[in-house]
């Protein structure tokens, strides 16, 4: 851990437990929200993707196989 990071700790450990769970709800409520960018990104990857599926470009795997080598690990 940084510096920082040890002295923002301590910091938050002598907040009272109301305060400690508030700042959780900020923190959460912040990493919920999606980065416009990376949503772009990925539309994009999964129209390429779709569009290599459709045109035969794409080489897929049955549900049964996918899951047997899950299963195999």
């Amino acid at each position: 851990m940084t510096s920082k990071t040890e002295e923002l700790l301590k910091r938050i450990e002598e907040l009272p437990d109301t305060e400690k769970a508030m700042l959780i709800d900020i923190i959460l409520a912040k990493l919920d929200k999606p980065d416009a960018d990376l949503e772009k990104l990925w539309a994009d990857e999964a129209t390429k993707r779709w569009t290599a599926y459709k045109d035969g470009r794409l080489k897929t795997l049955p549900y049964d196989e996918v899951m047997a080598r899950y299963r195999n690990r």
